[in-house]
Protein backbone atom coordinates (compact mmCIF):
# COMPACT_ATOMS: atom_id res chain seq x y z
CA UNK A 1 0.00 0.00 0.00
CA UNK A 2 1.25 3.32 -0.76
CA UNK A 3 0.16 6.89 0.25
CA UNK A 4 2.19 10.16 -1.00
CA UNK A 5 1.41 13.98 0.86
CA UNK A 6 2.96 16.90 -1.19
CA UNK A 7 3.50 20.28 -0.46
CA UNK A 8 5.05 23.36 -2.27
CA UNK A 9 6.39 26.70 -0.40
CA UNK A 10 8.59 29.63 -0.45
CA UNK A 11 12.33 30.35 0.79
CA UNK A 12 10.72 32.06 3.62
CA UNK A 13 7.82 29.87 4.13
CA UNK A 14 9.89 26.14 2.98
CA UNK A 15 8.16 22.85 2.21
CA UNK A 16 10.23 20.91 3.64
CA UNK A 17 8.35 22.54 6.84
CA UNK A 18 6.39 19.17 6.34
CA UNK A 19 8.98 17.63 7.80
CA UNK A 20 8.37 19.20 11.49
CA UNK A 21 4.72 19.19 10.97
CA UNK A 22 5.03 14.93 10.25
CA UNK A 23 7.55 14.44 13.16
CA UNK A 24 9.64 12.51 10.59
CA UNK A 25 13.05 14.20 9.47
CA UNK A 26 13.27 14.17 5.41
CA UNK A 27 16.64 12.94 5.19
CA UNK A 28 15.79 10.00 7.23
CA UNK A 29 14.03 6.85 5.75
CA UNK A 30 11.97 5.41 8.92
CA UNK A 31 10.88 2.27 9.45
CA UNK A 32 7.89 1.34 11.88
CA UNK A 33 6.70 -2.07 12.96
CA UNK A 34 2.83 -2.68 12.85
CA UNK A 35 0.73 -5.66 13.99
CA UNK A 36 0.15 -6.91 10.04
CA UNK A 37 3.44 -5.88 8.87
CA UNK A 38 6.25 -2.95 8.67
CA UNK A 39 5.28 0.71 7.74
CA UNK A 40 7.97 2.86 5.88
CA UNK A 41 7.86 6.65 6.22
CA UNK A 42 10.52 8.41 3.15
CA UNK A 43 10.98 11.33 1.11
CA UNK A 44 11.07 10.89 -2.18
CA UNK A 45 11.61 14.81 -2.97
CA UNK A 46 12.45 17.12 -0.13
CA UNK A 47 13.12 21.13 -1.25
CA UNK A 48 12.27 24.49 -0.46
CA UNK A 49 9.57 24.93 -3.33
CA UNK A 50 8.11 21.14 -3.07
CA UNK A 51 7.93 18.82 -0.38
CA UNK A 52 6.59 15.00 -0.64
CA UNK A 53 6.22 12.26 2.12
CA UNK A 54 4.94 8.95 1.31
CA UNK A 55 3.88 6.02 3.47
CA UNK A 56 4.42 2.32 2.51
CA UNK A 57 3.03 -0.48 4.03
CA UNK A 58 4.37 -3.46 3.34
CA UNK A 59 1.84 -6.06 4.65
CA UNK A 60 2.98 -9.60 5.72
CA UNK A 61 0.26 -12.12 4.15
CA UNK A 62 1.07 -15.10 6.87
CA UNK A 63 0.81 -12.19 9.53
CA UNK A 64 -2.38 -11.24 7.97
CA UNK A 65 -3.97 -14.83 7.99
CA UNK A 66 -2.36 -16.21 11.44
CA UNK A 67 -3.93 -13.03 13.50
CA UNK A 68 -7.18 -13.56 11.14
CA UNK A 69 -7.59 -17.45 11.58
CA UNK A 70 -11.56 -17.50 11.77
CA UNK A 71 -13.67 -14.91 13.27
CA UNK A 72 -13.16 -12.61 16.34
CA UNK A 73 -10.74 -10.00 16.30
CA UNK A 74 -8.28 -9.53 14.68
CA UNK A 75 -10.40 -11.39 11.77
CA UNK A 76 -9.49 -10.06 8.52
CA UNK A 77 -12.33 -11.21 6.17
CA UNK A 78 -10.72 -10.84 2.67
CA UNK A 79 -8.05 -12.98 4.42
CA UNK A 80 -10.16 -15.76 5.78
CA UNK A 81 -11.38 -16.47 2.42
CA UNK A 82 -8.45 -16.32 -0.19
CA UNK A 83 -6.15 -17.21 2.45
CA UNK A 84 -2.66 -15.81 0.79
CA UNK A 85 -4.03 -14.48 -2.56
CA UNK A 86 -5.91 -11.31 -1.90
CA UNK A 87 -5.59 -7.47 -2.56
CA UNK A 88 -4.33 -6.54 1.25
CA UNK A 89 -1.06 -5.77 0.42
CA UNK A 90 -1.57 -3.48 -2.54
CA UNK A 91 -5.07 -1.71 -1.76
CA UNK A 92 -5.08 1.16 0.65
CA UNK A 93 -7.61 0.33 3.75
CA UNK A 94 -7.92 -0.28 7.24
CA UNK A 95 -4.92 -1.48 7.19
CA UNK A 96 -3.00 1.74 5.92
CA UNK A 97 -5.45 4.04 8.06
CA UNK A 98 -3.89 2.07 11.21
CA UNK A 99 -0.64 2.64 10.09
CA UNK A 100 -1.42 6.11 8.91
CA UNK A 101 -2.76 6.81 12.73
CA UNK A 102 0.30 4.99 14.08
CA UNK A 103 3.08 6.69 12.14
CA UNK A 104 1.52 10.64 12.25
CA UNK A 105 -0.13 9.75 15.88
CA UNK A 106 1.06 13.40 16.59
CA UNK A 107 0.19 14.53 13.86
CA UNK A 108 -2.98 13.16 13.42
CA UNK A 109 -3.91 15.57 16.71
CA UNK A 110 -2.52 18.80 15.05
CA UNK A 111 0.45 18.77 17.54
CA UNK A 112 3.51 20.47 16.70
CA UNK A 113 5.65 22.41 19.19
CA UNK A 114 8.49 22.98 16.81
CA UNK A 115 6.15 25.03 14.60
CA UNK A 116 2.47 25.23 16.33
CA UNK A 117 1.35 28.43 14.08
CA UNK A 118 1.95 26.15 10.46
CA UNK A 119 0.07 23.39 12.17
CA UNK A 120 -2.98 25.42 12.79
CA UNK A 121 -2.79 26.92 9.48
CA UNK A 122 -3.75 25.40 6.15
CA UNK A 123 -1.43 24.16 3.86
CA UNK A 124 -1.38 23.46 -0.02
CA UNK A 125 -1.55 19.91 -0.29
CA UNK A 126 -1.81 17.24 -2.71
CA UNK A 127 -3.07 13.30 -1.30
CA UNK A 128 -2.36 10.68 -3.96
CA UNK A 129 -3.51 6.92 -3.57
CA UNK A 130 -2.47 4.75 -6.54
CA UNK A 131 -4.71 2.08 -5.46
CA UNK A 132 -7.90 2.55 -3.21
CA UNK A 133 -11.39 0.54 -3.57
CA UNK A 134 -14.38 2.02 -3.58
CA UNK A 135 -17.52 -0.28 -3.08
CA UNK A 136 -19.47 2.92 -4.53
CA UNK A 137 -17.15 4.02 -7.53
CA UNK A 138 -15.82 7.54 -8.20
CA UNK A 139 -19.37 8.79 -7.76
CA UNK A 140 -18.88 7.90 -3.75
CA UNK A 141 -15.29 9.19 -3.49
CA UNK A 142 -16.19 12.26 -4.98
CA UNK A 143 -19.23 12.61 -2.29
CA UNK A 144 -17.06 11.66 0.82
CA UNK A 145 -14.50 14.15 -0.20
CA UNK A 146 -15.84 16.67 -1.88
CA UNK A 147 -17.81 18.32 1.12
CA UNK A 148 -14.57 18.75 2.92
CA UNK A 149 -13.14 21.62 1.15
CA UNK A 150 -11.53 19.65 -1.04
CA UNK A 151 -10.69 21.90 -4.66
CA UNK A 152 -9.90 19.28 -6.56
CA UNK A 153 -11.06 15.33 -6.10
CA UNK A 154 -10.02 13.00 -8.86
CA UNK A 155 -11.32 9.31 -8.73
CA UNK A 156 -10.31 7.92 -12.18
CA UNK A 157 -11.47 4.20 -12.36
CA UNK A 158 -8.39 1.43 -13.05
CA UNK A 159 -9.21 -0.94 -15.70
CA UNK A 160 -9.22 -4.70 -14.95
CA UNK A 161 -6.99 -5.38 -17.57
CA UNK A 162 -5.67 -2.15 -19.90
CA UNK A 163 -4.77 -4.95 -22.67
CA UNK A 164 -8.14 -5.74 -22.12
CA UNK A 165 -10.58 -2.24 -22.28
CA UNK A 166 -13.91 -4.41 -22.84
CA UNK A 167 -13.72 -6.54 -19.53
CA UNK A 168 -14.43 -2.79 -17.95
CA UNK A 169 -13.38 -1.02 -15.02
CA UNK A 170 -12.34 -2.78 -11.48
CA UNK A 171 -13.53 -1.81 -7.65
CA UNK A 172 -10.47 0.33 -7.25
CA UNK A 173 -9.51 4.07 -8.52
CA UNK A 174 -6.61 6.09 -8.49
CA UNK A 175 -7.42 8.77 -5.44
CA UNK A 176 -5.62 12.72 -6.10
CA UNK A 177 -6.89 15.81 -3.51
CA UNK A 178 -6.27 18.70 -4.05
CA UNK A 179 -6.67 21.72 -1.87
CA UNK A 180 -5.86 24.22 1.01
CA UNK A 181 -6.20 22.44 4.27
CA UNK A 182 -4.74 21.81 7.64
CA UNK A 183 -2.83 18.77 8.00
CA UNK A 184 -4.41 17.36 10.90
CA UNK A 185 -7.63 17.12 9.16
CA UNK A 186 -6.36 15.67 6.17
CA UNK A 187 -5.05 12.61 7.69
CA UNK A 188 -8.26 12.76 9.87
CA UNK A 189 -10.21 12.25 6.69
CA UNK A 190 -8.10 9.61 5.31
CA UNK A 191 -8.32 7.75 8.57
CA UNK A 192 -12.14 7.30 8.83
CA UNK A 193 -12.67 7.68 4.68
CA UNK A 194 -10.06 5.26 3.73
CA UNK A 195 -11.51 2.52 5.67
CA UNK A 196 -15.22 3.53 4.49
CA UNK A 197 -14.56 3.04 1.32
CA UNK A 198 -13.14 -0.33 1.15
CA UNK A 199 -16.15 -1.61 3.50
CA UNK A 200 -14.08 -3.60 5.57
CA UNK A 201 -12.05 -3.54 8.36
CA UNK A 202 -9.12 -6.26 9.16
CA UNK A 203 -10.09 -6.13 13.31
CA UNK A 204 -13.10 -6.98 15.08
CA UNK A 205 -15.05 -3.88 15.93
CA UNK A 206 -15.53 -2.38 19.52
CA UNK A 207 -17.47 0.07 21.28
CA UNK A 208 -14.49 1.94 21.30
CA UNK A 209 -14.47 2.13 18.11
CA UNK A 210 -17.36 4.58 17.98
CA UNK A 211 -14.89 7.24 19.98
CA UNK A 212 -12.25 6.99 17.71
CA UNK A 213 -15.20 7.99 14.74
CA UNK A 214 -16.23 11.11 16.93
CA UNK A 215 -12.86 11.94 17.67
CA UNK A 216 -11.40 11.47 14.17
CA UNK A 217 -14.69 13.03 12.76
CA UNK A 218 -14.49 16.37 15.01
CA UNK A 219 -15.32 19.65 13.17
CA UNK A 220 -16.27 17.95 9.69
CA UNK A 221 -18.71 14.48 10.34
CA UNK A 222 -21.25 16.10 12.35
CA UNK A 223 -22.31 17.77 8.99
CA UNK A 224 -21.37 15.60 6.43
CA UNK A 225 -24.19 14.73 3.69
CA UNK A 226 -23.23 11.20 4.05
CA UNK A 227 -23.03 10.98 7.78
CA UNK A 228 -24.79 7.94 7.98
CA UNK A 229 -22.91 6.03 5.34
CA UNK A 230 -19.76 7.12 6.89
CA UNK A 231 -20.97 5.98 10.04
CA UNK A 232 -22.42 2.75 9.02
CA UNK A 233 -19.25 1.74 6.98
CA UNK A 234 -16.79 2.45 9.32
CA UNK A 235 -18.38 0.76 12.30
CA UNK A 236 -18.82 -2.34 10.26
CA UNK A 237 -22.68 -2.03 10.06
CA UNK A 238 -23.15 -3.02 13.84
CA UNK A 239 -26.26 -1.04 14.05
CA UNK A 240 -25.90 -0.39 17.93
CA UNK A 241 -22.81 1.13 17.77
CA UNK A 242 -23.85 2.85 14.87
CA UNK A 243 -26.92 4.12 16.32
CA UNK A 244 -25.07 5.29 19.21
CA UNK A 245 -22.70 7.32 17.00
CA UNK A 246 -25.45 8.78 15.16
CA UNK A 247 -27.20 10.51 18.23
CA UNK A 248 -23.88 11.65 20.01
CA UNK A 249 -23.62 13.76 16.04
CA UNK A 250 -26.68 14.73 16.17
CA UNK A 251 -26.00 16.37 19.65
CA UNK A 252 -23.17 17.87 18.19
CA UNK A 253 -24.77 19.05 15.49
CA UNK A 254 -27.40 20.67 18.00
CA UNK A 255 -24.87 22.53 19.88
CA UNK A 256 -23.13 23.96 17.27
CA UNK A 257 -26.55 24.89 15.92
CA UNK A 258 -27.34 26.76 18.98
CA UNK A 259 -23.61 28.03 19.41
CA UNK A 260 -23.14 25.94 22.48
CA UNK A 261 -20.71 23.36 23.76
CA UNK A 262 -22.06 19.86 23.89
CA UNK A 263 -21.70 19.36 27.91
CA UNK A 264 -23.80 22.44 28.14
CA UNK A 265 -26.99 20.63 25.83
CA UNK A 266 -26.42 17.34 27.18
CA UNK A 267 -27.06 18.53 30.61
CA UNK A 268 -30.48 16.84 31.24
CA UNK A 269 -28.67 14.41 33.83
CA UNK A 270 -26.96 15.65 36.87
CA UNK A 271 -23.80 13.25 37.59
CA UNK A 272 -23.95 14.51 41.23
CA UNK A 273 -27.55 13.87 42.38
CA UNK A 274 -31.12 12.80 41.49
CA UNK A 275 -33.28 15.25 39.49
CA UNK A 276 -35.99 13.95 42.27
CA UNK A 277 -36.39 16.32 45.24
CA UNK A 278 -35.57 14.24 48.05
CA UNK A 279 -36.42 16.16 50.86
CA UNK A 280 -40.65 16.25 50.12
CA UNK A 281 -41.90 14.01 47.91
CA UNK A 282 -43.18 16.77 45.50
CA UNK A 283 -41.52 14.98 42.06
CA UNK A 284 -43.96 11.83 42.99
CA UNK A 285 -46.83 14.68 43.90
CA UNK A 286 -46.42 15.97 40.42
CA UNK A 287 -46.78 13.15 38.79
CA UNK A 288 -49.68 12.01 40.35
CA UNK A 289 -51.66 15.23 39.64
CA UNK A 290 -50.27 14.97 35.33
CA UNK A 291 -51.60 11.48 35.24
CA UNK A 292 -55.29 12.90 36.26
CA UNK A 293 -54.72 15.77 34.29
CA UNK A 294 -54.07 13.11 31.41
CA UNK A 295 -56.88 10.75 32.84
CA UNK A 296 -59.79 13.78 32.88
CA UNK A 297 -58.64 14.82 29.63
CA UNK A 298 -58.99 11.38 28.15
CA UNK A 299 -55.59 10.94 26.59
CA UNK A 300 -54.77 8.05 25.25
CA UNK A 301 -51.43 9.16 23.24
CA UNK A 302 -48.69 10.92 24.88
CA UNK A 303 -45.95 12.70 24.39
CA UNK A 304 -43.75 13.68 27.30
CA UNK A 305 -41.25 16.38 26.04
CA UNK A 306 -38.18 16.85 27.89
CA UNK A 307 -38.62 13.03 29.57
CA UNK A 308 -35.27 13.47 31.53
CA UNK A 309 -34.66 10.24 33.02
CA UNK A 310 -37.98 8.67 31.83
CA UNK A 311 -40.04 8.78 35.20
CA UNK A 312 -43.04 9.82 34.21
CA UNK A 313 -43.12 7.51 31.07
CA UNK A 314 -42.60 4.64 33.53
CA UNK A 315 -45.64 6.16 35.09
CA UNK A 316 -47.55 6.24 32.18
CA UNK A 317 -46.51 2.76 31.25
CA UNK A 318 -48.31 1.40 34.53
CA UNK A 319 -51.29 3.18 33.07
CA UNK A 320 -53.32 0.65 30.35
CA UNK A 321 -55.54 4.19 29.52
CA UNK A 322 -52.52 5.19 27.79
CA UNK A 323 -52.21 3.18 24.84
CA UNK A 324 -49.06 4.92 23.23
CA UNK A 325 -46.45 6.81 25.34
CA UNK A 326 -43.14 8.78 23.78
CA UNK A 327 -40.17 10.27 25.68
CA UNK A 328 -38.62 13.34 23.48
CA UNK A 329 -35.06 14.77 25.28
CA UNK A 330 -32.07 16.28 23.44
CA UNK A 331 -29.88 14.72 26.20
CA UNK A 332 -28.44 11.07 24.94
CA UNK A 333 -27.59 10.55 28.54
CA UNK A 334 -31.04 10.92 29.69
CA UNK A 335 -32.56 8.65 27.00
CA UNK A 336 -29.73 6.04 27.62
CA UNK A 337 -31.23 6.18 31.79
CA UNK A 338 -34.35 6.47 30.55
CA UNK A 339 -34.11 3.07 28.57
CA UNK A 340 -32.37 1.60 31.43
CA UNK A 341 -35.09 2.62 34.09
CA UNK A 342 -37.23 0.96 31.50
CA UNK A 343 -36.08 -2.05 30.87
CA UNK A 344 -36.64 -1.58 27.25
CA UNK A 345 -34.15 -4.61 26.66
CA UNK A 346 -36.46 -7.22 28.16
CA UNK A 347 -39.63 -5.42 28.41
CA UNK A 348 -42.55 -7.58 25.99
CA UNK A 349 -43.06 -7.01 22.54
CA UNK A 350 -47.26 -5.88 23.60
CA UNK A 351 -45.21 -3.08 26.03
CA UNK A 352 -42.63 -1.91 23.94
CA UNK A 353 -45.23 -1.49 20.93
CA UNK A 354 -46.59 1.06 23.78
CA UNK A 355 -43.27 2.85 24.26
CA UNK A 356 -40.67 5.15 22.32
CA UNK A 357 -37.86 6.91 23.11
CA UNK A 358 -37.00 9.74 20.76
CA UNK A 359 -33.88 12.25 20.81
CA UNK A 360 -34.87 16.37 19.17
CA UNK A 361 -34.88 19.75 20.49
CA UNK A 362 -37.95 21.41 21.33
CA UNK A 363 -36.93 24.61 19.65
CA UNK A 364 -37.41 23.02 16.37
CA UNK A 365 -40.62 21.78 14.56
CA UNK A 366 -40.84 18.35 14.50
CA UNK A 367 -43.25 16.64 12.26
CA UNK A 368 -43.24 13.35 14.20
CA UNK A 369 -44.59 15.28 17.42
CA UNK A 370 -47.69 15.34 15.68
CA UNK A 371 -51.44 14.09 16.04
CA UNK A 372 -50.94 13.43 19.80
CA UNK A 373 -54.21 13.62 22.14
CA UNK A 374 -51.89 15.16 24.87
CA UNK A 375 -48.30 16.33 25.83
CA UNK A 376 -46.59 17.08 28.90
CA UNK A 377 -44.16 19.76 29.85
CA UNK A 378 -42.80 18.71 33.14
CA UNK A 379 -40.20 20.78 34.65
CA UNK A 380 -39.01 22.00 31.40
CA UNK A 381 -39.80 25.95 29.84
CA UNK A 382 -37.39 26.64 33.34
CA UNK A 383 -34.28 25.20 31.69
CA UNK A 384 -34.87 27.65 28.22
CA UNK A 385 -33.35 30.81 27.69
CA UNK A 386 -36.30 33.39 27.48
CA UNK A 387 -35.45 34.44 23.71
CA UNK A 388 -35.93 30.89 23.13
CA UNK A 389 -39.22 30.41 24.19
CA UNK A 390 -41.22 31.78 21.94
CA UNK A 391 -39.32 28.78 19.36
CA UNK A 392 -40.87 25.94 21.93
CA UNK A 393 -44.37 27.68 22.27
CA UNK A 394 -43.95 27.56 17.96
CA UNK A 395 -43.14 23.67 17.84
CA UNK A 396 -45.50 22.55 20.36
CA UNK A 397 -48.73 24.87 20.48
CA UNK A 398 -48.26 25.90 16.51
CA UNK A 399 -46.90 22.86 14.93
CA UNK A 400 -47.52 19.72 17.13
CA UNK A 401 -50.61 20.96 18.12
CA UNK A 402 -52.18 18.35 20.92
CA UNK A 403 -55.92 18.45 22.08
CA UNK A 404 -53.86 19.03 25.91
CA UNK A 405 -51.04 20.23 26.79
CA UNK A 406 -49.70 20.41 30.14
CA UNK A 407 -47.06 22.50 31.31
CA UNK A 408 -45.45 22.63 35.42
CA UNK A 409 -42.97 25.03 36.52
CA UNK A 410 -41.43 25.92 40.10
CA UNK A 411 -43.64 28.91 41.56
CA UNK A 412 -40.47 31.42 42.83
CA UNK A 413 -42.60 32.72 45.78
CA UNK A 414 -42.26 28.98 47.72
CA UNK A 415 -38.59 29.16 47.83
CA UNK A 416 -38.70 30.80 51.05
CA UNK A 417 -39.93 27.78 52.36
CA UNK A 418 -36.96 25.70 51.34
CA UNK A 419 -34.56 25.55 54.46
CA UNK A 420 -31.28 24.33 52.50
CA UNK A 421 -31.90 27.21 49.88
CA UNK A 422 -30.26 30.36 50.03
CA UNK A 423 -32.03 33.20 49.21
CA UNK A 424 -31.81 34.11 45.83
CA UNK A 425 -30.99 31.19 44.68
CA UNK A 426 -33.05 28.87 41.70
CA UNK A 427 -33.98 25.02 42.46
CA UNK A 428 -31.79 23.64 40.17
CA UNK A 429 -28.01 25.06 38.55
CA UNK A 430 -30.09 24.71 35.34
CA UNK A 431 -33.09 26.87 35.48
CA UNK A 432 -32.44 30.29 33.66
CA UNK A 433 -35.47 31.47 35.44
CA UNK A 434 -38.35 30.79 37.99
CA UNK A 435 -41.83 32.74 37.84
CA UNK A 436 -43.85 33.73 40.28
CA UNK A 437 -47.81 32.87 40.10
CA UNK A 438 -48.76 35.95 38.18
CA UNK A 439 -45.96 35.84 35.72
CA UNK A 440 -46.63 31.88 35.06
CA UNK A 441 -50.60 32.69 34.54
CA UNK A 442 -49.69 36.16 32.49
CA UNK A 443 -47.46 33.82 29.99
CA UNK A 444 -49.77 30.88 29.83
CA UNK A 445 -52.49 33.03 29.08
CA UNK A 446 -50.61 34.60 26.12
CA UNK A 447 -49.84 31.80 24.50
CA UNK A 448 -53.06 30.42 25.48
CA UNK A 449 -54.90 33.40 23.36
CA UNK A 450 -52.17 33.34 20.05
CA UNK A 451 -52.37 29.29 19.19
CA UNK A 452 -56.31 28.94 20.45
CA UNK A 453 -56.37 27.30 23.71
CA UNK A 454 -58.07 27.40 26.57
CA UNK A 455 -56.02 27.16 29.73
CA UNK A 456 -56.51 26.68 33.83
CA UNK A 457 -54.04 26.54 36.51
CA UNK A 458 -53.88 23.81 39.58
CA UNK A 459 -51.49 23.46 42.20
CA UNK A 460 -49.15 20.85 43.16
CA UNK A 461 -48.30 20.50 46.32
CA UNK A 462 -49.07 21.95 49.46
CA UNK A 463 -50.86 25.66 48.23
CA UNK A 464 -49.35 28.18 51.15
CA UNK A 465 -51.46 30.52 52.14
CA UNK A 466 -48.85 33.23 51.55
CA UNK A 467 -47.01 31.91 48.64
CA UNK A 468 -48.77 29.22 47.10
CA UNK A 469 -47.48 26.02 46.04
CA UNK A 470 -44.28 24.78 45.51
CA UNK A 471 -45.30 24.06 41.81
CA UNK A 472 -47.65 25.60 39.32
CA UNK A 473 -49.72 23.45 36.62
CA UNK A 474 -51.11 24.83 33.43
CA UNK A 475 -53.79 22.58 31.41
CA UNK A 476 -54.16 24.36 28.05
CA UNK A 477 -57.07 22.49 25.86
CA UNK A 478 -57.60 23.61 22.29
CA UNK A 479 -60.62 25.20 21.25
CA UNK A 480 -62.57 24.11 18.63
CA UNK A 481 -62.16 27.23 16.36
CA UNK A 482 -57.88 27.35 16.92
CA UNK A 483 -56.16 27.41 14.24
CA UNK A 484 -52.48 28.23 15.63
CA UNK A 485 -52.62 31.32 14.59
CA UNK A 486 -53.18 34.17 16.98
CA UNK A 487 -57.58 34.94 17.29
CA UNK A 488 -58.96 37.93 16.69
CA UNK A 489 -59.80 38.74 20.29
CA UNK A 490 -56.27 38.65 21.07
CA UNK A 491 -55.47 41.05 18.65
CA UNK A 492 -58.08 43.44 19.50
CA UNK A 493 -56.89 42.77 23.40
CA UNK A 494 -52.88 43.74 21.76
CA UNK A 495 -54.30 46.69 19.98
CA UNK A 496 -56.13 48.25 23.38
CA UNK A 497 -53.08 47.32 25.09
CA UNK A 498 -50.85 49.35 22.97
CA UNK A 499 -53.33 52.45 22.44
CA UNK A 500 -53.99 52.45 26.35
CA UNK A 501 -49.91 52.12 27.05
CA UNK A 502 -49.22 55.07 24.45
CA UNK A 503 -52.25 57.12 26.31
CA UNK A 504 -49.96 56.80 29.67
CA UNK A 505 -47.05 57.52 28.16
CA UNK A 506 -48.82 60.58 26.65
CA UNK A 507 -50.16 61.77 30.13
CA UNK A 508 -46.79 61.31 31.78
Amino acid sequence: MFLTISTTGTPERPATDLGFLLHKHPERAQSFSTSHGTAHVLYPEASAERCTAALLLEVDPVALVRRGKGKGRGGAPDSALAQYVNDRPYAASSLLAVALAKVFKTALHGDCKAMPERAAAPLPLRIEVPALPARGGAGLVRALFGPLGWSVVEAEPVALDAEFPEWGDSRYVRLVLEGELRLADTLNHLYVLLPVLDDAKHYWVAPDEVDKLLRAGDGWLAGHPERQLITARYLSRRWSLAREATERLELVRLAEAEGLDVEDVDNAVDETTDTEERPVPLAQQRRDAILAALAEAGAARVLDLGCGQGQLVQALLKDPRFTEVVGVDVSVRALTVAARRLRLDRMGERQAARVKLVQGSLAYTDKRLSGYDAAVLSEVIEHLDLPRLPALEYAVFGSARPRTVLVTTPNVEYNVRWESLPAGHVRHRDHRFEWNREEFRSWAARVAGEYGYEVGFTAVGPDDPEVGPPTQMAVFTRTATGNGEKTEKTEKTEKEEKEEKEEKEGRA
